[in-house]
């Protein structure tokens, strides 16, 4: 079953960065774009359950983006704005946000926030996708629980988040520069071995206790979470 994907389209770095640091540790699959033309053109081509939409962008501010996404698509739209006036969310939810937020806000009321318009947004972003499954593997991303064959799986915050990336894109090579990128958050340097590390005691916890493995190596390619006959 898929994960939830976010787009967040903010330009101040910091904060784009901190969303996307914060919302993968909660579990969804995030991607970033720090303008509006970018922003458009992720959000029309891309397949997201939820954008969070900065209303301040250079190349086209974040009500023009939205009435724009409008014309074609229905998906929720958080709107982030360090505009307090009641006349502006007005003008914003007229022209089609789902929720305002102002900033300074709270990570937690933006978590709280999210999972109401996803649960809003009906079947395809609701409560079923935040249970990622393969096999007798299950990732319940609500709770940061993971489980094979009904035993608990022990895992560190970055095996957590290792298995999560490998379960949502389950049959898909992913190279250690992609993995690296994903859950490090640094760019790759063949002098460091963190990703074989995280993925030898990954499979040494859900895959050697039990009969069938599950993760894969893709000899010069990287690695792969799928169910082989």
């Amino acid at each position: 079953m898929q994960g939830m994907k976010l787009l967040v389209i903010e330009d101040e770095a910091k904060l784009a960065d901190y969303l996307r640091k914060g919302l993968t540790e909660a579990g969804y699959a995030v991607e970033v774009a720090n303008d509006g033309i970018t922003g458009l053109h992720l959000a029309l081509e891309g397949d997201h359950d939820l954008l969070l939409l900065d209303s301040m962008l250079p190349g086209i501010d974040g009500l023009s983006l939205l009435a724009t996404l409008r014309r074609t698509k229905q998906t929720p739209v958080l709107m982030l704005t360090a505009r307090s006036g009641i006349e502006d969310r007005v003008h914003g939810l007229q022209t089609g946000a789902d929720d305002y937020l102002i900033k300074p806000f709270a990570f937690s009321e933006l978590l709280a926030r999210i999972q109401v318009l996803l649960r809003r947004a009906g079947p395809r972003a609701g409560v079923e996708s935040t249970t990622l499954q393969l096999a007798d593997l299950e990732v319940d991303l609500l709770r940061r629980k993971a489980s094979r064959a009904g035993q608990r799986l022990d895992l560190t915050a970055k095996e957590f988040n290792l298995l999560t990336l490998l379960l949502r894109r389950q049959g898909e090579v992913l190279s250690r520069t992609e993995l690296a990128s994903q859950v490090w958050d640094m760019n790759f340097d063949s002098e460091t071995n963190v990703v074989e590390v995280a993925i030898r005691r990954l499979r040494g916890k859900m895959d050697v206790p039990f009969e069938r493995p599950l993760l894969h190596t893709v000899r010069g390619m990287g690695y792969v979470l799928e169910d082989r006959p």
